[in-house]
Order: structure tokens, then sequence, then C-alpha cells
């Protein structure tokens, strides 16, 4: 266990902690669930860059981090769909999800054919998270009353799922090939 395993094991334990906090009967709470899921954001970063920098890459990181992320990502996206309950949160929540669901099922079956590296993770993916976590960041600050705040994170998530699909294409697409093939031919 390392320091960017540590950070990914934290990012998990604070699931709980976040949800306890957004379900809190306090005017703060919004601050505090945001606040929990602020530092989750950055750990998911540092660790990252911890991994890298010390050269800590460890198998249990490269399966645990993308598993944390997605498990944080969603866990926000279902208690904001609660709260707000409007379709110009529930729609890009679904396609964030229904994208998460869909590119881990294309790299699990890329990674059976042996071609893993065919969806790799793009440049998409990484200015799709920055818009997600800072839309979501927003979005958990704020009460679901319409605000330039609360108008701020919903555009921000709308250009998330935007970029999700895009992102989710360009795999499909790098896929492509090997989804095309007709075993019999082979």
């Amino acid at each position: 266990m390392n320091i960017p395993n540590l950070l990914t094991v934290l990012r998990v334990l604070l699931i709980p902690v976040f949800i306890l906090f957004f379900y809190l009967p306090f005017s703060w709470s919004y601050w505090a669930s945001s606040g929990v899921f602020a530092i989750a954001a950055v750990t998911d970063w540092f660790d990252g860059y911890l991994a890298r920098r010390l050269e800590q890459s460890t198998p249990f990181g490269a399966f645990l981090d993308p598993v944390a992320d997605k498990l944080m990502v969603a866990v926000a996206l279902v208690l904001l769909v609660e709260e707000h309950a409007t379709l110009w949160l529930t729609l890009p929540a679904a396609i964030i999800i229904g994208r998460e669901i869909v590119v881990s099922a294309l790299r699990e079956w890329m990674a059976e054919l042996g071609a893993r590296a065919h969806v790799a993770v793009s440049s998409w993916g990484k200015w799709k998270t920055a818009a997600q976590m800072a839309a979501l960041i927003i979005l958990l600050a704020n009460p679901p009353v319409m605000s330039n705040w609360v108008l701020l994170g919903f555009v921000l998530l709308i250009i998330s799922a935007v970029l999700t699909l895009w992102s989710m294409l360009q795999y499909l697409i790098a896929a492509w090939p090997h989804l095309s093939i007709n075993p019999e031919k082979k």
C-alpha cells in the first residue's frame, strides 16, 4: 500500500461521509457535501500525479482508481437528480452514467481481445472530467433553487454530457474495426 493507493481508498471511504453530509438537515450541508466531493476530486488528480511522479503505479491502483471515480460521480449524480428533479440535470446524468457503463464494457471486451490500447483514455476525457467535476461541486454547494450558480452548474454538466458523448463516439470509432469483424472470416 502506497500513498497514491491510500488516496484512492480514501476517496471510496469518503462516499458515505459525502452522502451523510448531503442529507443532514442543516443549511451548511450543501457546502459540506460539496467540500467532501471537492476533496475527493482533488485526491483523484493527486493520486495519479503521485503515482507517476513517485513511480508507484500498481495493478491495485490501476483497478481501483477508475472505480472510485465512477462511484463518487455516480453517487453525486443520483443525489442531485433526486434533489433537483429536473430534465436539465436528469438527462445529462443519464448520459454520463450510461456512457461510463458503455465505455467500461467496451474496455473490458477490448482487453479480452488484447486490444485494450485502442480505447485508452483520451484528452477529451480529461476535459469532460474537468467540466463534470466543476459542475458537480457547484451543484452540490447550492440548494435546488434556480440561481446563477445553479444555472452555471447545469451548463457545465450539459457541456460535460456533450463531451461525454463525443469521447464515447471516439472510443467506439477506435474499437469499430474489432466490433465489426465477422468471426467466420477470421
